[in-house]
């Protein structure tokens, strides 16, 4: 038998959860790498997702969401490979408000029942400050410390289940990231792209990634959606290349001027194409004018906000920017655990674009290596027992004692 294989079979993961979809973000990685390796896998969450928001009318309303989000968080399980999915009855939004005893009483008996080798779920900042994270949180992390005493919700016991402590705990973790998806864009634009033009639903399947790369911290960078005036000149051939732009509405005319002044017309841009790659790439001059032609809404990138002070030309000194990649984060940024998922990503994002009422994209759409570059490691911080750095959730048994008992 593969010695991988011997190593995790039987091995129990549980994630419990907030909110279907967060299971995907989390650990959706994390999940389909085990799984891969013979583990089983149960996900719980503990509202429906009723007070989300609705990017697709066409798939609910707000009669409809929480049916639906349950159905999105089979299908996304399904695409991960998990075994096992459940919604709790709390309603979303409430968390916060419900007895904590009544919430880790629940996850007691899912503990008890399943009986997971590990148990992964928020961090006691719930990722970024979500209310039902925090509170869904901490009743995890009080169910796992607690679920092996028989004295604690004997009437679990009295109904045939026997105590049971997880061998592991942990809490997913969001590190502030270096990187920038603006340096990933402008590589592959230069080097495998070059004259790339993005469909619409391209250009939404990039803002929703820049969205939740914010809020999730995969990257670095500064994004706007900024409106421009027609006539109005988006960059001026000689100053820094500090941007980089897509077009979401309108038209604008790339125009170079030569030495005499003479201007010469050189494209038209139109929606779904970027601009400003090359200088970036290149870290030189831009070498032609950019016009609206027509008023236009572009997605700019930056590696940081605009310093709204500065001047522009190609006599103004503006700031450079220091690139960096998600490699060098020192330490983790205080995670103990980093999972390489960089082959399970396709999988990952094939689960968030199952949550179709809040990511109304295509799985395939963005291109894969820039999303493994942000998305090919999972952290977390480990909990139960002891803290110490490692790269795997199961490891070796003969390694691990802390797991024999399973």
């Amino acid at each position: 038998m593969n010695n991988i294989l011997a190593i995790h079979h039987s091995k129990r993961i549980l994630g419990v959860f907030a909110h279907p979809d967060d299971e995907s973000f989390c650990a959706g990685g994390t999940f389909a790498k085990y799984i891969a390796t013979g583990a089983e896998v149960m996900v719980v969450s503990a509202t429906r997702g009723e007070a989300g928001q609705i990017r697709m009318p066409s798939v609910a309303t707000r009669r409809t969401l929480g049916a639906v989000r349950e159905q999105e968080l089979h299908l996304a399980c399904q695409r991960l490979g998990i075994q096992h999915a459940r919604c709790l009855d709390h309603r979303d939004g409430t968390l916060k408000d419900v007895d904590q005893e009544v919430l880790t009483r629940q996850v007691t008996e899912i503990i008890r029942t399943f009986r997971p080798d590990v148990v992964i779920t928020f961090g006691p900042d719930g990722g970024y400050g979500h209310p039902d994270h925090i509170a869904i949180s901490a009743a995890t992390t009080a169910a796992c410390m607690r679920s092996g005493e028989p004295g604690r919700f004997p009437e679990h016991i009295a109904a045939g289940l026997e105590p049971h402590q997880p061998a592991r705990l942990y809490h997913s973790y969001f590190p502030p990231k270096r990187q920038l998806l603006l340096e990933q864009l402008v590589q592959w634009l230069v080097q495998v792209e070059k004259g790339f033009r993005g469909t619409l639903d391209f250009a939404y399947a990039l803002l929703l990634l820049c969205e939740e790369a914010t809020l999730l911290r995969y990257s670095s960078d500064h994004f706007a959606i900024n409106w421009y005036r027609s006539g109005f000149s988006i960059i001026e051939q000689g100053e820094q290349a500090n941007s980089l732009y897509l077009v979401l509405s309108g038209t604008a005319d790339v125009i170079h001027e030569a030495a005499d002044g003479t201007l010469q017309f050189r494209a038209r841009l139109e929606p779904g194409d970027f601009f400003g790659e090359e200088g970036l790439a290149h870290k030189k001059p831009r070498n032609a004018h950019v016009v609206a032609a027509e008023n236009v809404t572009c997605l700019v990138f930056s590696p940081s906000a605009p310093t709204a002070y500065l001047g522009r030309g190609e006599d103004a000194h503006l700031p450079q920017f220091a690139r960096a990649n998600g490699q060098d984060e020192a330490g983790m940024m205080g995670a103990t655990t980093c999972i390489d998922v960089g082959p399970y990503v396709q999988q990952k994002i094939a689960a968030i674009a199952a949550h179709r009422s809040q990511y109304a994209l295509d799985a395939d759409i963005l291109p894969l290596p820039i999303l493994q570059e942000l998305m090919g490691r999972e952290y977390f911080v480990r909990v139960h027992p002891a803290p110490k750095i490692e790269t795997e959730l199961l490891p070796s048994l003969a390694a691990d004692p802390e797991l024999q008992h399973s």
